[in-house]
């Protein structure tokens, strides 16, 4: 097959299925594994990136609002390609491609490919998605030995936490300038690494939460998984988190238990690696009962 993929995540549920030599197109995000970094990209992003928090959170507000697209693709390029398969999702319009642009890059042509939508809100979603790819790519058993294996991964960590553990309370924010709580499956994540999500709600998007409710929650943990972001840049957001009022109060801070992680691999990008970052919770969360 000739896939392209328009998801970072679909990306990574390709090469782990194995069919990496058959991707000829990815997006401008696509960077897990390495190899897909040479491939020819189809999009480019619509907004800078070089701006502070605060300045993409009101540009992507305005885009969404005014209907625009948040990422530019070439359909030229696209075309070029000639993909008998394409994938993209249509959960978030920050996050990909509008699929309305892919159907009307190939509409009239000969050969129209087969469009995948994949559409993550839990973490059953993101194995379902795995075997949809699987199915369509013509890999369905390769498919189904992936999902055994991510899910013997999930049912080890569920088996690592004492029953009579009492989950400790956690806020994992998924942006800091506004302060956005994480959604959709990462509360999910939380809980299977033996924590209670006090602001996030499993299958709720992310939301923006005013400082004084997570001021209220007090949170033990307080994991920082900035959308997007790597470590670095993350850090440079710090200070304005940290000027919060009374934010030495928290217990997460006064004990040390404040954790940032590469929001860009890992939390928020719906693929494979989402087992990897629920590992990292159960360390974080249980350190004594983790492998």
């Amino acid at each position: 097959m000739r896939i392209v993929s328009l998801v970072p995540s679909a990306t990574e549920m390709i090469c782990t299925l194995g069919l990496g030599d058959q991707l000829v197109g990815v997006t401008h995000e696509c960077d897990y594994p390495d190899v897909v970094r040479s491939l020819p990209k189809v999009t480019r992003a619509a907004i800078p990136i070089d701006v502070s928090s605060a300045q993409i959170d009101a540009m992507v507000h305005e885009s969404v609002g005014s209907g625009k697209s948040l990422f530019a693709l070439d359909r030229e390029k696209l075309v070029s390609l000639k993909p008998s398969l394409v994938i993209t999702q249509s959960l978030c319009d920050v996050c990909a491609v509008d699929v309305l642009d892919v159907e009307r890059a190939f509409c009239g042509l000969d050969g129209e490919p087969e469009i995948l939508r994949l559409e993550p809100i839990r973490l059953a979603d993101v194995l379902d998605g795995i075997l949809t790819i699987g199915v369509a790519a013509g890999v369905e058993e390769r498919a189904n030995e992936v999902i055994s294996a991510l899910s013997d991964r999930i049912l080890a960590v569920e088996g690592r936490i004492p029953k009579n553990r009492v989950p400790r309370r956690v806020v994992m924010l998924e942006w800091i300038d506004p302060l956005f709580c994480a959604g959709h499956w990462n509360p999910e994540l939380v809980a299977l690494a033996g924590g209670v999500d006090c602001l996030g709600r499993a299958g709720d998007r992310s939301h923006v939460v005013p400082w004084e409710a997570i001021q209220q929650a007090n949170p033990e943990v307080m994991v920082i998984t900035c959308c997007g972001y790597t470590i670095e840049r993350t850090n440079e957001d710090l200070p304005i988190l940290a000027s919060k009022p009374r934010f030495k109060e928290l217990d997460c801070v006064r004990n040390g238990q404040l954790y940032i992680m590469d929001g860009n691999a890992y939390f928020n990008r719906p693929g494979p690696r989402l087992i990897d970052s629920l590992e990292m919770l159960s360390h974080i969360l249980h350190p004594d009962s983790s492998g």
